[in-house]
């Protein structure tokens, strides 16, 4: 006989309806914040890099935001219906999260990529039953068959599916305005100065820079960019310029979207795919944060204007997706020695 007292009054009265467990989507945001100061080397005291752990959302990156955020104004405006089809293009993160939520709301999901996306990612979406579709290697952004122009022309040819259209949908931004701006307000008390992003549809950038500066305009946003992305030179002289191939997944672009405003970045800072990886495997040796490339190139960005600080700043960037998505690049000393790249 067990000489465990059971309380059967107790247990009767706490029955699973009145028990608040969450459904794995409902986790989507409210992510910490973490002191990342150790990598810079500020000139003055009171100067704060912090990381906001995007890469601890359901699906591991911070595009679990913005796809609920898409998902549910979409079925509100009757947009996307019960059993239906999303399409959506992607450099992998967020085709990750499309498969994720399609799963969980019983829509079927079509994903275009480029071959660039890493194997895990590739691995990821299709293992949420996702269909997944590659472009050929070598096309360029305005090619009829890259995978954002492929993810638009499959939504036109297919009466009735929904295109996610990350790119353009200010859906995007907007998500990030409504959580990831206020978030990063209150977990700072308000005293954040400068918010670092990379930029590959804008989103992020855009909706929590407009919330951040509305809150306080002085708040600076710069915009970390890879070194072959043309948004730096846009910003600088207006002037549309050819890009170049970098590796860093997810960020960076060859042309201008509809979602990013750059009335909203005050600087832009670039970064060398090495600097980005070199701050990925910094991030991991030194703070066990194991993060991919953007994460990285963001990190190494606000070290740079943390340690060029006259005075006293917090400086907030985003830790977007988690290193296990790219063990077999950023992580892998092969792959890192036949792109020349030294970690």
């Amino acid at each position: 006989m067990s000489n465990v007292d059971v309380n059967v009054d107790f247990v009767s009265n706490h029955s699973e309806d009145e028990m608040k467990i969450p459904k794995y989507q409902d986790l989507i945001g409210s992510t910490p914040l973490v002191d990342i100061t150790s990598l810079a080397s500020p000139r003055v005291p009171g100067v704060k890099v912090l990381g906001k752990c995007e890469f601890l959302n359901p699906g591991f990156s911070m595009k679990d935001r913005i796809v609920k955020h898409i998902f549910d104004k979409a079925e509100k405006n009757g947009l996307l219906k019960p059993g239906g089809t999303v399409v959506a293009a992607s450099s992998g993160n967020t085709g990750a999260s499309v498969a994720m939520l399609a799963a969980m709301r019983g829509y079927k999901a079509v994903i275009t990529t480029s071959p660039k996306c890493s194997e895990e990612k590739v691995a990821t979406i299709k293992a949420y039953g996702a269909e997944l579709i590659m472009s050929p290697p070598g096309v360029s952004e305005d090619h009829p068959e890259s995978y954002m122009n492929l993810a638009k022309q499959l939504a036109k040819e297919n009466a009735g599916w929904f295109d996610v259209n990350q790119y353009e949908n200010m859906d995007n931004p907007e998500s990030h305005f409504q959580t990831l701006g206020p978030e990063i307000w209150e977990q700072t008390g308000g005293k954040v100065t400068h918010f670092v992003a990379g930029a590959s549809t804008g989103g992020t950038i855009t909706g929590t820079g407009k919330f951040l500066k509305m809150k306080n305009p002085d708040i600076s946003c710069i915009l970390a960019d890879p070194i072959g992305s043309i948004f730096h030179e846009y910003f600088k002289s207006q002037k549309l310029t050819k890009g170049k191939s970098f590796l860093v997944e997810g960020v960076g672009k060859g042309s201008i979207p509809g979602c990013l405003d750059f009335s909203v970045i005050d600087d832009v800072i670039q970064v060398s795919d090495e600097q980005s990886f070199q701050t990925c495997h910094q991030l991991a040796r030194r703070e066990g944060l194991m993060v991919g490339g953007s994460a990285g190139m963001n990190t190494w960005a606000a070290i740079q204007l943390a340690n060029q600080l006259e005075e006293p700043g917090v400086i907030v960037t985003i830790l977007c997706d988690l290193g296990v998505k790219y063990i077999s690049k950023v992580f892998n000393n092969k792959w890192l020695e036949e792109n020349n790249i030294k970690c």
